[in-house]
């Protein structure tokens, strides 16, 4: 892997759509004007999804419109769950991805998306239809990745499975979610390498939750095991609110940088504007 080749995904809106209270949209457009020139890979920033399910995103069309790039070589990244949503994202200029939310629990998938795995498959592949024809990328987030809190059936096969899967309706990049926290540095490990190993012709990330107390043996396990996308949030927040369980919030994206720094691996982030948006995040989630 190039020292070079690096990608923080930037993730406030993880770490808003939880939160019990709601945050001015004019707040909301000054925190991300301000990560824009941080020199993240990706900030995945808002969502069009229900507005009774997220009313903590429902303005994600009005903060769009007051956002300014400027230089920043920073994609935009909205969240949709249904294709309703997905052809109103793929309308806004500006947005660069859309990122869908994919189950390899079909309990969780029914929690977050109100869809079975079938009727999900279904609604993936109009979705890349419609990022196809606007040209838009596609993440698609294999949430409950390293297990799952319900019972339901797992094991790495049915993971390598549904990768397959999405690969063959042309999906490129995956995010293998750590949706509860539950993953030990020795699944993120061996299910990491394996998928890589895999599906090469695929580009993986990984999106992990976890406490402040084993995020950095995690963080290694998916560095070593090949990955070079990892997704974070300043401060931690966030998680998701559809679960059913005890949420684990989001790595701190500070963290992540910081490790990646004392491994003089090249992240492209300015360290003086990330400490300031930390120091943001902090004011704006508390």
């Amino acid at each position: 892997m190039s020292k070079h080749s690096l990608q923080l995904v930037e993730c406030p809106r993880d770490a808003m759509q939880g939160l019990p209270f709601l945050i001015p949209t004019q707040k909301k457009i000054d925190y991300f004007n301000a990560l824009l020139q941080v020199g993240f890979h990706t900030l995945d920033f808002g969502s069009f999804v229900s507005k009774k399910a997220v009313p903590q995103l429902a303005d994600t069309a009005e903060v769009l419109t007051g956002l300014h790039r400027g230089e920043s070589n920073t994609k935009l990244l909205v969240i949709v769950a249904a294709v309703k949503g997905a052809l109103e994202a793929v309308s806004y200029q500006p947005v660069d991805v859309l990122g869908y939310p994919f189950s390899v629990s079909p309990t969780f998938q029914l929690k977050n998306t109100r869809q079975t795995l079938a009727d999900s498959f279904d609604t993936v592949s109009h979705i890349k239809e419609a990022c196809h024809d606007a040209q838009k990328d596609l993440v698609v987030y294999l949430s409950m990745s390293f297990g799952n809190p319900y019972g339901d059936e797992y094991n790495r096969k049915i993971v390598l499975d549904q990768i397959e899967s999405q690969l063959r309706l042309g999906i490129k990049i995956i995010a293998l979610a750590d949706t509860v926290g539950h993953a030990t540095p020795k699944q993120v490990y061996e299910l990491t390498s394996s998928v890589i190993q895999t599906f090469p012709e695929a580009q993986f990330g990984l999106h992990l939750h976890g406490e402040k107390s084993n995020w950095q043996e995690k963080v290694k396990a998916g560095y070593e095991a090949g990955c070079n996308r990892f997704d974070g949030a300043l401060g931690g927040f966030g998680g998701c609110p559809f679960t059913g369980s005890e949420r684990v919030g989001n790595l701190d994206t500070v963290d992540l940088f910081s490790w990646f720094d004392q491994q003089h691996l090249e992240t492209g982030i300015n360290k003086s504007h990330i400490l300031s948006c930390a120091k943001m995040a902090t004011q704006l989630f508390a």
